[in-house]
C-alpha cells in the first residue's frame, strides 16, 4: 500500500474499491465457513458420522470399495459444490469410517483434496473454468471441448493415488510419518 502511494500507482479511490470487493470476498467465505461450521455441529450433536461409520462397517464393506465409493460422490459433488464447501461439510462425515476401516486418514485427505481439485476445472460449474474464460476471454464453450483430456489425465492420476497408496505417503514417510 505505501509503494503504491509512494508511485502515485494506487489512488484512494481504488484503494477504496479494493477494500470494497476484499471486504465483499471475505464476507462471502465467511458466509460459507460459518453455514458450514453450524451444519457441522448439528452433524456430530446427532453423531452422523459415527452412525455412518458403524453401519458400513457392519455391512463389510472392503476400504477400496469405500474409497473407491466415497470418490465418486466426491467427483459428482465437485461438478455442483465449491471445494470449500466439500472440505468443510463432506469430508469430516467420513473420517469415522476411514478410521473403523483402517484408511490411512493422510492418504484420505490428499486423495480427497485431489478430487477437490478436479473438481474446480470439471463442468458444468468448475470454478476455474470460469476464471480461465475471465482471464484469456476463450470461449466457455471451447474451454469445455478442450478440458476433457485433462480430466480423463487427472482422473487417471487420481484412480492410480487410490489403488497405490504408496504414492501419496512416500514423502511423509520419508519425513518419519509413521503411515
Amino acid at each position: 500500500v505505501l509503494a503504491a502511494f509512494f508511485y502515485r500507482a494506487l489512488s484512494v479511490r481504488a484503494l477504496t474499491d479494493i477494500l470494497i470487493e476484499s471486504a465483499r470476498s471475505s464476507a462471502a467465505v465467511g458466509l460459507v465457513i460459518g453455514g458450514a461450521l453450524i451444519l457441522n455441529y448439528v452433524v456430530a450433536s446427532e453423531n452422523i458420522p459415527n452412525i455412518v461409520a458403524r453401519e458400513l462397517v457392519g455391512l463389510d464393506v472392503h476400504p477400496l470399495v469405500f474409497l473407491l465409493g466415497v470418490n465418486v460422490l466426491l467427483l459428482l459433488l465437485g461438478c455442483i459444490l465449491d471445494a470449500t464447501t466439500i472440505i468443510l461439510v463432506i469430508i469430516p462425515l467420513f473420517l469415522p469410517t476411514c478410521r473403523e476401516l483402517e484408511i490411512d486418514l493422510v492418504h484420505f485427505g490428499v486423495v480427497a483434496v485431489v478430487n477437490c481439485m478436479i473438481g474446480l476445472i470439471t463442468p458444468p460449474y468448475g470454478i476455474l473454468l470460469f476464471v480461465i474464460n475471465a482471464v484469456t476471454r476463450i470461449p466457455l464453450a471451447e474451454i469445455i471441448r478442450e478440458i476433457w483430456l485433462f480430466l480423463a489425465v487427472l482422473i487417471a492420476a487420481l484412480a492410480a493415488m487410490i489403488l497405490f497408496p504408496g504414492i501419496v505417503l512416500w514423502l511423509p514417510r520419508a519425513f518419519g510419518y509413521p503411515g
